[in-house]
């Protein structure tokens, strides 16, 4: 039923491949935690920017479940959803995912019915039978959009199908959540597994100006209690290392329930953004004390939201705009970047290399 409704993956490839090909991408969007049984008004404002593709970022559905046909009964609904149909309908959608679409909250490696959970994903989202992401050990995939010079690469991570056991301290004292998170710093602990890590160093040479990579859950901020790429700060430090030459490279993020821009000087030699967008209908409508956050640059501390990159490929060095916008329409984060800051050498030196390892050592 699902099925005759949207638009089948191959389609949308097909009326997009000259597109993808000769049109440089202008607008990329993206949002997460989206509930399947509530209203979703915040499409018809994404619809308004007229994004080149559409990003979701996990928690696309709320299933919390190791019954499969409960997972595919979340799915059935959110595709039930006219302002998600109109989405499909007109905007390329690209999406990875977090814990309660992939089955259980703060679910790793562990989650018993992960390779099922995986088969659900790419039916939903219509990923055709022979794709080499049906063989792989998650949902992670690349793509490419836009003519030579002006190319837009795409990655999606999944930071759930092979992630280690999270490290849990209990605090009675904590009436919100019971505890946090420690770091988690043994040398075989993973986010991404073996083959992820291969795949994505792979993908890191694809030749791009701007590479969007998208993770579910935050990689700047390291002050949470909660879920970050800085429970495992190894895997967080390898992953910037990763960037040093694979320039033009910014992260999207979900999973917070609130959006914020955060930005820090990292092993990547420029300037680390990490654009976190959320929730798509699910956010805090009370408001609350924004949570610490040492790299915060901008914060949206309540109310559902969207995010936006936008490219401007006409300047001399084009510029990009980080946006934040709200379920009424309105842009409340909104921070520029040249795409010349995006690349090596963008900081200091004594900003990158660790101190042991300085001539100086001051």
């Amino acid at each position: 039923m699902i099925r005759a409704r949207l638009w089948p993956l191959a389609s949308i490839l097909l009326v997009t491949a000259g597109a993808a090909e000769d049109v440089a991408p202008t607008r990329i969007a993206f949002g997460s935690c989206l509930g399947q049984d509530g209203v979703q008004p915040i499409w018809q404002h994404v619809l308004a920017h007229k994004p080149d593709v559409f990003v979701l970022l996990g928690d696309n559905v709320y299933a919390d479940t190791t019954d499969a046909t409960e997972l595919r009964a979340a799915y059935v609904k959110l595709g039930a959803q006219p302002g998600y149909q109109s989405l499909r309908a007109s905007t390329r959608v690209l999406a990875t995912w977090d814990d309660h679409d992939y089955g259980e909250n703060d679910a790793g490696a562990e989650y018993p019915l992960k390779e099922e959970s995986k088969q659900i994903f790419l039916d939903f989202f219509e990923v055709p039978r022979d794709s080499p992401r049906r063989k792989r050990d998650g949902v992670y995939h690349a793509e490419v959009i836009g003519p030579p010079g002006r190319r837009v690469q795409i990655i999606l991570l999944d930071t759930r199908y092979n992630r280690s056991p999270l490290v849990w301290q209990a605090d009675a004292s904590d009436q919100v959540d019971g505890g946090r998170y420690l770091r988690n710093s043994d040398p075989g602990a993973t986010v991404l597994g073996a083959k992820q890590w291969a795949w994505l160093e792979q993908q890191l040479q694809v030749p791009a100006q701007v590479r969007i990579i998208a993770s579910s859950i935050q990689v700047v901020d390291e002050d949470t209690t909660g879920e970050t790429w800085a429970n495992f700060p190894l895997e967080r430090k390898r992953l910037f290392t990763l960037l040093w030459r694979a320039t033009g490279s910014v992260f999207i993020s979900g999973d917070r329930h609130f959006a914020e821009l955060s930005m820090m000087a990292s092993e990547a030699g420029y300037p680390t953004y990490d654009l976190t967008s959320s929730s798509l209908n699910w956010s805090e409508r009370m408001f609350r004390m924004p949570e610490r956050n040492r790299h915060r640059v901008a914060v949206l501390n309540r109310g559902d939201n969207f995010g936006l990159i936008e490219i401007d490929w006409a300047r001399r060095d084009p510029l990009l705009r980080f946006k934040i916008i709200d379920e009424e329409g309105e842009v409340m984060i909104n921070h520029k970047v040249e795409l010349s800051v995006l690349r090596e050498s963008n900081l200091p030196w004594w900003n990158v290399v660790p101190k042991q390892d300085r001539a100086d050592k001051p």
